[in-house]
């Protein structure tokens, strides 16, 4: 396995810097053309770049940020090495992200978000803590799947927290849905692992049914799957547990 080459520490204070542009086709619909029907792995949210987020874009941006392109992911050349691949399909603002790529520094994690600090969270974080295992696509994770991501080509998939969508009526627009996880068990190699979190119960046990439902797929507990040591406690999900919220962890393998 090829060697990393460690990042210098990444200075935070600095003059507001000029701002990335975003990747093509991050979520906008062309003049005239009808959205398709489809779940989407992100939902837009307000917020602002910090200083320290812009200087990040500018600084790591063209190192551990990958354009979106409607072909094969070339992964040992974005990385710089062969190693194993885990997906992770939006990250919030990267602690756990960062954290997991730490403690696992022989995996490559591709990792998809589109909210922007977000992302530059993430950026200044591996500028901090010197990870070099990690890349990000500021894009749909839905169309990197479709379009970037050949069968049998990953080791791993981390989905984390997704959006709950509380609402009865709003159920239909869970991530974890049969079509979707229908896509994801068959880019995973065999023996490769769907890993999903909640805290909230209801979406947890549909995660648990569409997963058993899907053929390509095995538990690997009898029913929910303790916490995998490599997924950290967030100060989110710490404050949770003190208000006696459940958090659920779901873990599944590609069958041989």
């Amino acid at each position: 396995m090829t060697e990393l080459q460690p990042l210098s520490p990444a200075a935070d204070k600095a003059a507001p810097a000029a701002k990335v542009p975003r990747q093509p086709g991050d979520g906008a619909v062309p003049a005239g053309v009808t959205h398709p029907k489809t779940i989407k792995s992100f939902v837009r949210r307000a917020g602002r770049t910090t200083t320290g987020q812009a200087k990040a874009f500018e600084d790591l941006g063209p190192r551990f940020l990958l354009p979106y392109a409607a072909a094969p992911l070339d992964a040992a050349a974005a990385f710089g090495r062969t190693a194993p691949l885990i997906l992770e399909i939006g990250f919030g603002m990267g602690e756990a992200t960062a954290h997991i790529a730490r403690v696992r520094p022989d995996d490559n994690f591709l990792c998809c978000e589109v909210h922007e600090p977000g992302v530059g969270a993430l950026l200044k974080r591996i500028g901090e803590q010197e990870i070099a295992n990690i890349r990000i696509l500021q894009h749909d994770a839905v169309e990197v799947i479709d379009h970037m991501l050949a069968p049998a080509s990953l080791d791993g998939v981390h989905v984390f927290f997704p959006d709950p969508w509380h609402k009865t009526k709003h159920n239909k627009r869970r991530l974890i849905q049969p079509p979707l996880v229908a896509k994801l068990a068959a880019r995973l190699k065999p023996g490769g692992y769907l890993h999903c979190a909640t805290d909230w119960e209801p979406y947890a046990q549909q995660m648990l049914e569409v997963l058993g439902a899907e053929p390509l797929l095995a538990n690997t507990a009898d029913g929910f799957a303790p916490q995998p040591d490599y997924r950290p406690l967030t100060k989110f999900e710490n404050r949770g547990l003190r208000l006696g919220h459940g958090v659920w962890d779901i873990v599944f393998v590609r069958r041989n």
